[in-house]
């Protein structure tokens, strides 16, 4: 079950047209883009899909759409998190799992809690889960960061945790984590940036933003760590290590919502409280993603 979250999983935008409705056609052309250059598996209903500001039934006919598109190519794995634990499980007991493989729950934020806290939030969470939890650690968004014990800790004794896509940026933590970690908790990394670090220490592969526009170069990088090809991996991450910088130098998903439409795959929309990169950033990606094209 593990394995198949190891490797490349690209965390998907969600389309939006101008007037503000969901793109399906595009959404179809970015899981089409995705697939075909040898993705692992989607994320869906996360970060760069804007889920915090789609409504219960919009995020339905995502899910519902994306379950159907993917037609089971590859796995599916859909957000599911909060700062209330009770409403998460709520909406877990009133999902349909036919054709979810596993659920991404990012940490409770704004209410601050103490590392017990969090254990007993996913405990909850995992028990009423019929398919596998993976943790989601991104202390940036959340303003509190599952520690190292208190992974380890939920990986020992709550069946069901399979993994933690860890996106602290804290090497220490990572290696304290990968280094005492039952043999098949996942620790996939969050930060694109740190691909070829955190798998060089012994992580399973990346839930990717950037792999929304170049899932090739991405897959290959996964890949070729996998081997033990470290330096052929480093050469392509550093040919996209700029565009990586300034895709999320005015945050997420604004930079690759931009580089998408660039890449003529999606409009660059979103929702509020998000807008568009400057005209200045802006220009630089597409400066940049030409001179990457012609390498």
């Amino acid at each position: 079950m593990n394995s198949k979250f190891k490797g490349t999983g690209v965390d998907i935008v969600t389309p939006f047209r101008n007037s503000g409705s969901i793109d399906f056609n595009s959404l179809r052309n970015i899981i089409e883009h995705v697939i075909k250059n040898n993705i692992n598996y989607i994320v869906i209903l996360e970060t760069s899909g804007e889920a915090t500001t789609l409504s219960n039934d919009e995020k339905n006919a995502i899910s519902n759409f994306v379950i159907e598109t993917v037609n089971k190519r590859v796995p599916v794995v859909v957000g599911m998190g909060g700062n209330n634990t009770q409403e998460v499980i709520n909406s877990i007991m009133k999902t349909s799992f036919d054709g979810i493989d596993a659920i991404l729950s990012v940490a409770p934020y704004y209410n601050k809690p103490n590392q017990r806290g969090i254990f007993f939030h996913y405990k909850a969470i995992a028990n009423a889960s019929p398919v596998p939890v993976i943790i989601y650690n991104v202390p940036e968004r959340t303003s509190v960061n599952i520690e190292a014990k208190t992974v380890l800790k939920l990986a020992d004794e709550v069946g069901g945790i399979i993994g933690i896509k860890e996106a602290s940026g804290n090497l220490m933590q990572c290696m304290d984590i990968i280094k005492n970690k039952p043999n098949d908790f996942l620790v996939i990394s969050g930060v694109d940036a740190l691909i070829l670090p955190l798998m060089c220490l012994g992580a399973d592969g990346v839930i990717s933003v950037v792999a929304n526009a170049f899932p090739k170069e991405f897959s290959k990088i996964v890949e070729l760590c996998k081997k033990g090809s470290y330096e052929r991996a480093k050469e392509m991450h550093y040919k996209l290590i700029d565009i990586i910088k300034l895709l999320f130098v005015e945050g997420t998903p604004v930079g690759i919502k931009a580089a998408l439409e660039i890449l003529g795959l999606s409009p660059n929309n979103l929702r509020l409280p998000l807008v568009k990169i400057t005209k200045s950033t802006h220009n630089q990606l597409a400066n940049l993603i030409e001179k990457y094209k012609k390498m």
